[in-house]
């Protein structure tokens, strides 16, 4: 049930970061006429960041070292970047590039909470403050 609980916690902090996203892609693509590639990492990196903050204190409730845990997810998308951005640009040629935006944020939600939940914080799970039962 815990886990499920912390699905839950992370699914609505990955929406508010999907809005961030989804709304910042808009501004640079629409507004600055970005190419998609760089519509796309601006406002993935501004949502990595949104997300992990939020994640990290309170559905991981993690007291890991924030440089470490920082830098294991700067390690998963170092990956995922390149790999989305490459099928996402191609994809942008061939469908809307908002239906690509979309696909390519729910494959990171899947993929990354798998990632921050048994690799990131695995071992630091409820150890902060708020996950600390006194």
């Amino acid at each position: 049930m815990k886990d499920f609980i912390r699905f839950i916690k992370f699914l609505f902090f990955s929406l508010s970061a999907g809005i961030v996203q989804f709304s910042s892609f808009a501004l640079f693509n629409e507004i600055f006429h970005f190419e998609y590639y760089l519509a796309y990492l601006l406002s993935l990196v501004l949502s990595i960041i949104w997300n992990f903050t939020f994640n990290r204190k309170f559905t991981f409730k993690s007291s890991e070292n924030i440089y470490k845990s920082m830098t294991l997810v700067f390690l998963f998308y170092l990956v995922f970047t390149p790999l989305s951005t490459i099928l996402g640009s191609y994809l942008s040629k061939k469908i809307n590039e908002y239906i690509v935006t979309i696909i390519n944020m729910i494959l990171n939600f899947i993929l990354e909470f798998l990632y921050q939940r048994y690799v990131v914080f695995r071992k630091t799970l409820d150890t902060n403050n708020k996950g600390v039962v006194k």
